[in-house]
């Protein structure tokens, strides 16, 4: 049973990453002015569905990496309620991962209904489990993560966008419903993830003004994200 389960949950995560497009042409366009004077109004995200005119290759990558995703997260974590929180929110994480870095831009109008869609996940579970302790953790997680992105929009808001604070708790929910030591290497990581590369470019071109430079944090966020969730317990350690 354990295999099907695992099929069925990479299929449902990979139909999920192909519909990405579609959710995107539908829409509204990003706010104009929505970005610092001093750079480009970004594109609208019809224009980023269209990747390559139909889309059809940014349905097939959206589909691979969530369907990928799952998989790796079946195999390590196994078939428990948890895969069916990483299936619903890999194809969305991978869709927001996408329009962030082509955007700077994570709209609420698919962070909040995915962040919805797993809270009622959690209430099930509730439900039908009859337990509350990881259905409670995943929750104060959610909060956790959130208030502290908030408090950094708020203290730094030119360095941080409120699309981060509201995509910390559907994070913040996947990674407390795995565990606390998922919840702090997941958190931690992103920022890892975001700074390190520019610190190696700027190393090696010997150029500071790479550290500067303003860069999507949700990529970031995500792939740490997915870095506490398969491998907190270890790195906290």
């Amino acid at each position: 049973m354990e295999p099907l389960v695992a099929l069925a949950a990479v299929a449902l995560a990979a139909a999920g990453g192909a519909l990405g497009p579609a959710v995107l042409r539908r829409l509204p366009d990003p706010p104009p002015g929505d970005h610092p004077a001093d750079e480009p109004d970004p594109p609208s995200y019809a224009d980023v569905a269209a990747t390559r005119s139909l889309g059809l290759p940014l349905a097939a990558g959206l589909a691979v990496v969530s369907g990928a995703v799952v998989a790796l997260v079946a195999a390590l974590l196994g078939t428990g309620w948890l895969l069916a929180y990483v299936t619903v929110a890999a194809p969305v994480c991978a869709l927001l991962a996408h329009v962030d870095a082509r955007t700077r831009l994570l709209p609420k109008r698919v962070v909040l209904p995915a962040t919805g869609a797993l809270v009622l996940l959690a209430l099930g579970e509730w439900a039908v489990t009859g337990e509350h302790t990881d259905v409670l953790r995943a929750g104060v997680a959610m909060l956790a993560l959130r208030s502290f992105f908030w408090v950094l929009w708020f203290v730094h808001s030119a360095g941080m966008g409120f699309g981060d604070v509201r995509l910390a708790a559907l994070v913040g929910l996947v990674l407390g419903r795995a565990g606390v030591a998922e919840t702090l290497v997941g958190a931690y990581a992103g920022f890892l993830v975001l700074a390190l590369p520019a610190l190696v470019v700027a190393v090696v071109r010997r150029d500071r003004s790479r550290l500067r430079q303003a860069k999507p944090f949700g990529p970031a966020m995500i792939v740490g994200a997915l870095i506490g969730l398969l491998a907190g317990p270890l790195l906290l350690a």
